[in-house]
């Protein structure tokens, strides 16, 4: 995996890929009788297409198993893995997350290893091969971004289209990771979640303790029923 300077996983090579985690994800879906899944990864760059093929065998995997159950991927940037996108695309999750993390003059020391750009040409592409799959990302605040640089990014993700975006706040984990620049009151998420929606985005979710994939059930249902409310 890269380095990251804010999130708490170490770096490293992962482990290879084990060919009989897509039947036991769709097992345990299943048998929980989850009704939506994120399906997650590190970085695979140790992978010829960045483990764009494990996820479409989950993907399927779920499908055949539990097919009532919604599907979110949130999945890494799959940087120089051309290709990688439209394998997963190709097996229909219902929601394509990405995280862009922070702003992009903070790109340098929070996400060195990774390129903003890159990032939001990955949601544009899966747009441009389905139109109709839900696109998500997310921010977190509090690393040194400044305001406008915040909207900077709302305009670059509706260019995209993506469709629904997070903000959340900063939590350090270790004293080893990047500090805290700032806490945002409540009331300013509220304020940025007006505008994002005033900018178009179909879901905002804004507030100190929104992560990507927490309630993403819910949301999902929420997303669907705005979808469904601008027709």
């Amino acid at each position: 995996t890269r380095a990251c300077a804010f999130c708490n996983v170490s770096t490293g090579i992962p482990k290879p890929l084990d060919p009989d985690e897509p039947a036991r994800a769709a097992e345990a879906t299943a048998t929980l009788g989850l009704s939506h899944v994120v399906v997650t990864s590190v970085d695979r760059d140790d992978l010829d297409d960045g483990g764009a093929a494990h996820f479409a065998a989950v993907i399927r995997a779920i499908r055949a198993r539990a097919p009532k159950t919604s599907i979110e991927v949130l999945t890494p940037d799959f940087l120089r893995k051309a290709g990688a996108a439209e394998v997963v695309v190709a097996a229909k999750p219902d929601v394509f997350n990405h995280n862009l993390e922070t702003v992009p003059s903070l790109y340098l020391t929070v996400r060195p290893g990774a390129r903003y750009f890159n990032s939001i040409r990955l949601l544009q592409q899966v747009k441009e091969i389905d139109p109709t799959m839900f696109t998500k990302s997310g921010i977190m605040v509090g690393l040194g971004e400044t305001r406008n640089e915040i909207l900077q990014v709302m305009d670059d993700l509706r260019a995209a289209d993506v469709d629904f975006l997070t903000i959340g706040q900063y939590l350090q984990p270790t004293r080893k990771h990047h500090p805290v620049a700032r806490f945002l009151t409540p009331d300013e998420f509220k304020s940025l979640e007006t505008i994002a929606y005033a900018k178009g985005f179909l879901m905002v979710s804004a507030s100190p303790l929104t992560r990507s994939s927490h309630h993403a059930g819910d949301d999902f249902r929420r997303l669907q029923a705005a979808r469904a409310g601008r027709r």
